[in-house]
């Protein structure tokens, strides 16, 4: 059962324009734009378009797990609140855990999906990723908890059209703020020191710190992601409204 519900799910995600726009769209946009104009200063990421696709490919992959697992998920979840949908299927003999379990299971094959297109992208850009394989799948797989865990929160205590708004919100400033096309050093001290805790930018540092400086595992920005990933899901099991 949940096999065939996170099969439904995929295709449900994959079929809505906004979503595609959202989680596969930009991010590659963005990828290609920036590594070849020089839009933003990345003075000191190195020279060349090598050198800032090596900046920003890390980034752009922690921004596809946010439109994935936080915007997108905290979008349709919300709307199918508002619409009774989630009600009924909890209803169905689909355990409400299984239903969750298999929303996670769509927001992997997305990301999978997202991860082969943009490094296939950012390969063709000369990008040379570094780095430990496994590390990088820890990571994403613990940013993906992290963001899975507070769009299910802000989709099950808000209103649809108040979700539609706040993801998309957040999103943007995230985009800016968050490490993923604008190094950290650019903003004030004092602002730094609230931006490197935010999940999008313990995860950008993370992929930053393995794929372009060849390091092991990341534990700080690992440890600031563990500690999103259970605050957000322990809040959205406790507070998650069906109707």
């Amino acid at each position: 059962m949940i096999a065939a519900q996170a099969a439904l799910e995929t295709r449900l995600l994959l079929r809505h324009g906004e979503q595609l726009l959202l989680t596969i769209v930009i991010p590659t946009l963005l990828l290609v734009l920036f590594s070849a104009v020089d839009i933003v200063d990345l003075a000191g990421e190195g020279d060349g378009g090598g050198g800032r696709v090596d900046f920003l490919a890390p980034g752009v992959l922690a921004l596809a797990v946010l439109s994935t697992a936080f915007t997108g998920q905290a979008i349709s979840t919300g709307f199918e609140r508002r619409y009774g949908v989630l009600k009924r299927l909890g209803a169905s003999p689909l355990p409400r855990w299984g239903l969750m379990a298999a929303k996670t299971c769509a927001v992997l094959v997305t990301e999978v999906l997202q991860v082969v297109l943009l490094v296939s992208v950012a390969l063709a850009l000369g990008w040379s990723p570094r780095g430990n394989p496994l590390a990088v799948a820890l990571l994403l797989l613990a940013g993906t908890a992290a963001f899975s865990g507070l769009g299910l929160l802000m989709a099950g205590t808000l209103r649809a059209e108040a979700t539609l708004a706040a993801a998309n919100l957040v999103f943007v400033l995230l985009l800016v703020g968050g490490g993923v096309v604008v190094p950290l050093e650019k903003f004030p001290a004092a602002v730094r020191g609230a931006l490197e805790l935010l999940p999008i930018s313990a995860l950008s540092e993370g992929l930053r710190e393995v794929l372009r400086d060849g390091a092991g595992l990341p534990w700080g920005p690992l440890a600031v992601l563990a500690v999103w990933a259970v605050l957000g899901l322990a809040a959205a099991a406790r507070f998650f409204r069906w109707e």
